[in-house]
C-alpha cells in the first residue's frame, strides 16, 4: 500500500529534507583531491546529528556509514574509507537525516577538481533528466510517466540507466511503496497512480556506457560491469494537484 502523507507528516518531511539538503550540500564542499571518503562521511554525520537529527543511512541493514559515497565507476552504496579523491574523480554521495521520525534522502555527483568532459555531460544529463521526470511528477499521472521521461533523455544523450536500482517512495520509513524506476518495463509491469501526498525519492542511476552493473563482494558497494563512469541525482518530492514540491532543499 502506497503511504499518503498527512499534513502533520508532510512538515515533518519537509524538515528533514532542509537538513538533508544542507547535510549534502556541506558534504559537496568537502570534495576535493586528497580528501578520504571516511573523513568526508565522518563531517556528514556529525554535521546531521548538530542540527539535531540522525543519519538515515547509518546502521541501516547493517550499512557502515552515514553516506553512500561513490567514485568514478561506483554507481550507488559506496562504502566509506580510506580511498583518497583525486583529480578528476567523480564523487556520487547519497545522503539521508531522520528527525521526528521521518527521512529525506538525496544525492548529487561532485566533481573533484578539473574533469574529463564526458564526465562532466554525463553529471549535466543526469541532473537535467531528473528535471525531466519531473513534468510528470503530479497528482492523476502514473509512475511510469516518469520513469519514461528519465529514460527517454538519457538514452537520447546517448548514455544508459542503471536498471537493477530504482527510486521508491518514503515517509516514515526509507524505503516505502511505490518503486519508481527511471525506465519503462518492457512487459508492461507495474503502473500506479500518482496521488496527492505521496512523498517519494526520484533517483536517476545513469551509466556513461552500458547499463549492466555488478555488486561487489562487501555485499553493498555496486560497480558499471564496464567500468564506465556513472552518476547520481536524487530528491525527495512531494505529488500535489499542480507541480510537485522538492522537499530536499535547503
Amino acid at each position: 500500500m502506497i503511504p499518503i502523507k498527512s499534513e502533520f507528516e508532510i512538515q515533518a518531511m519537509r524538515r528533514a529534507g532542509k537538513i538533508t539538503a544542507a547535510a549534502l550540500a556541506f558534504a559537496g564542499e568537502l570534495v576535493r583531491p586528497g580528501v578520504t571518503t571516511h573523513e568526508i562521511d565522518r563531517e556528514i554525520c556529525k554535521f546531521i546529528r548538530s542540527h539535531g537529527a540522525e543519519p538515515t543511512f547509518l546502521n541501516y541493514n547493517g550499512f557502515p556509514g552515514s553516506a553512500c559515497i561513490s567514485i568514478n565507476d561506483t554507481v550507488i552504496h559506496g562504502i566509506p574509507g580510506p580511498r583518497r579523491i583525486v583529480q578528476g574523480d567523480i564523487v556520487s554521495i547519497d545522503v539521508g537525516a531522520r528527525i521526528d521520525g521521518f527521512t529525506g534522502d538525496m544525492a548529487r555527483t561532485f566533481a573533484a577538481g578539473e574533469i574529463s568532459e564526458e564526465a562532466a555531460r554525463l553529471i549535466s544529463v543526469t541532473e537535467q533528466s531528473f528535471w525531466e521526470g519531473m513534468k510528470f511528477a503530479r497528482a492523476g499521472n502514473r509512475v511510469p510517466d516518469i520513469s519514461k521521461a528519465i529514460e527517454d533523455y538519457v538514452t537520447a544523450s546517448g548514455f544508459s540507466v542503471v536498471r537493477e536500482y530504482t527510486g521508491h517512495g518514503v515517509g516514515a520509513q526509507l524505503h516505502e511503496e511505490p518503486e519508481v524506476p527511471n525506465f519503462v518495463f518492457r512487459n508492461g509491469g507495474p503502473r500506479p497512480r500518482l496521488y496527492a501526498g505521496m512523498t517519494l525519492a526520484v533517483e536517476p542511476m545513469v551509466n556513461a556506457g552500458r547499463a549492466e552493473v555488478r555488486r561487489l563482494k562487501d555485499g553493498w558497494t555496486v560497480v558499471t560491469r564496464d567500468g564506465s563512469l556513472s552518476a547520481h541525482y536524487e530528491n525527495t518530492i512531494l505529488i500535489r494537484d499542480g507541480e510537485p514540491e522538492i522537499l530536499t532543499i535547503v
